[in-house]
């Protein structure tokens, strides 16, 4: 187990929030909302697997936190939720996005932690690579759709799950698809560059905006003992899985440490002053030089709102002015 992963030192208690993490029936997704939920959040799982949604809950409703001791643990439990959410089809996320919109009064943070990794190629049903798709698009239309909701519960936060794989990514927006060019590592890189690129450009059409009491963040959880490398056997050779394992035990956090800066984002107080940057171990760190470039994650933006079958707007306000018309008429 990595012996140097920090954790989160936010005591904040959370009663009378409301969250939504998408992928949160396992993982780190799952520790996160372990211990929001025991801060005091009402927290939403919105989940592709209903049942296993539903197998979550129980064990979070039973399973306290390692230290329940501490003090952000000291009060009542909050509630939880679960609203089907598959992000691989833009339908499913804006059925999503209606019930939340739909049944929660409030939403102050939104927590975008779902995600597939190094898949072998396929489409989503809406024509996309699946990575994209899973770890992007989806995740974007869905913060635009919720965008309303959470202006109306500032002080929000928008927290964007990524990974240091992004350092060695770009973004071919000849070959959207990667049909030209298809490794799962690529592709898997280059979605969680786009995951940092949104995070900074979201809080730069904020501001532009004039919108305040919205901030956005950006994070590399670490490498974690989970799910997601379910596909390396497929994608890379046979076997690649069992020696990832074994190389990567030094290093290879539990979930729960992995989720440390996810909650870190989502709790503390010096971060609410914070937007637009990229975490780890708890603190802010530096991103790609890719990562930084406002010319390509402009590009991302006007491109994503074209991929997710919005009308590019010139400003955030005439989208946000779309959007209610879109959620009007749902």
């Amino acid at each position: 187990m990595w012996l140097f992963s920090r954790s989160c030192q936010s005591k904040a208690r959370l009663a009378g929030k409301t969250v939504v993490i998408t992928g949160a029936n396992t993982g780190i997704g799952k520790e996160t909302a372990k211990d929001l939920y025991r801060r005091g959040a009402r927290v939403v799982l919105a989940c592709r697997d209903v049942e296993k949604a539903k197998q979550a809950i129980e064990e979070l409703q039973t399973t306290l936190p390692s230290k329940p001791e501490r003090e952000q643990f000291s009060g009542e439990p909050g509630e939880l939720s679960i609203c089907h959410l598959d992000l691989c089809s833009f339908a499913s996320v804006r059925k999503c996005a209606q019930t939340l919109n739909s049944t929660e009064p409030n939403i102050h943070i939104l927590i975008n932690n779902a995600g597939v990794m190094m898949c072998p190629f396929a489409k989503t049903e809406d024509g996309y690579e699946i990575q994209l798709q899973a770890n992007h698009l989806g995740h974007f239309l869905l913060t635009l759709l919720l965008l309303p909701k959470l202006m109306k519960s500032t002080p929000a936060r928008i927290i964007n799950v990524s990974s240091i794989a992004h350092m060695y990514a770009d973004i071919d927006f000849d070959d959207i698809n990667l049909e030209q060019s298809y490794s799962s590592m690529k592709a898997y890189n280059r979605s969680k560059l786009a995951n940092i690129l949104f995070t900074k450009e979201l809080a730069r059409q904020l501001e532009e905006a004039k919108i305040d009491g919205i901030t956005t963040y950006s994070l590399h959880p670490g490498l974690i003992a989970t799910e997601l490398g379910r596909h390396l056997n497929e994608t890379v050779f046979p076997g690649a899985r069992f020696i990832a394992r074994i190389v990567s035990v030094p290093f290879r956090k539990t979930p729960e440490l992995g989720a440390q800066t996810t909650i870190h984002c989502a709790t503390d107080e010096k971060a609410e002053s914070e937007t637009g940057l990229y975490y780890k171990e708890c603190s802010v760190a530096a991103p790609s030089t890719k990562s930084k470039d406002p010319e390509l994650a402009r590009k991302l933006w006007n491109e994503s709102i074209k991929m997710v079958g919005l009308e590019p707007k010139n400003n955030l306000n005439e989208l946000l002015t779309q959007i209610s018309q879109i959620l009007s008429s749902m």
